[in-house]
């Protein structure tokens, strides 16, 4: 699947420059995930993990100031728990690598001649590539740990690869092209690893990063 996702990713930036001339862009950045539904006994105790990004992508004008970027990403997300009291202290990490092919529709609004304001967004689908969970249990009279590949297949899996759902993006692109961007990754597919136990959770992702558009 993640070998599918690629050759699509490629196949497509490269129809797309074969159709019309367009620009191309790399951008890069934090990402700040946690997942939806989370338990309420420990909701107070979730924090968002940071991680990174990495997309290139076309930027394909079809209207005045409206372009359609399709890309292909490298994207870290997960979460973190962490609870601390005076002789007790728990806490887990998860961190997910996926490989995402995003298509937005972006709006540009210029801004004199020093560059111009965009907002954007559009569905996305991804693939994780590779996960690693890690747990620890400290109190005073023991301590445990725990880290471990996350599994993604199997009758044992800790969550389904496959996500999919909708970016949104705003930023401000120099007239030379560098550019600042912000963003959030709204997850609509349910990664429990399965749909028998009534447990369903989602990605969230919200992202600042700096690129380059030429």
């Amino acid at each position: 699947m993640k070998k599918l996702l690629l050759a699509l990713g490629v196949a497509f930036l490269s129809a797309v420059g074969v159709q019309a001339q367009v620009g191309y862009g790399i951008k890069a950045g934090v990402n700040l995930g946690k997942y939806s539904n989370v338990q309420e006994n420990v909701e107070d105790h979730i924090k968002m993990n940071p991680s990174f990004y990495l997309t290139g992508y076309a930027d394909l004008f079809v209207a005045t100031n409206v372009s359609v970027q399709p890309g292909i990403s490298l994207q870290g997300k997960g979460d973190k728990f962490s609870y601390v009291e005076e002789g007790y202290s728990e806490k887990e990490t998860r961190n997910v690598i996926s490989v995402e092919i995003p298509v937005n529709v972006v709006y540009y609004i210029p801004v004199a001649d020093v560059g111009s304001v965009f907002l954007g967004g559009g569905p996305y689908a991804g693939y994780a590539i590779s996960g690693r969970y890690k747990w620890t249990l400290q109190t005073d009279e023991d301590s445990d740990s725990l880290d471990e590949k996350i599994k993604f297949s199997g009758a044992d899996k800790s969550m389904k690869p496959f996500d999919a759902g909708i970016n949104f993006l705003v930023g401000f692109k120099l007239a030379n092209g560098f550019l600042v961007n912000a963003g959030y990754n709204l997850g609509l597919t349910n990664l429990s690893p399965s749909d028998d136990t009534g447990l369903k959770f989602s990605n969230r992702v919200l992202s600042f990063g700096i690129g380059f558009q030429f």
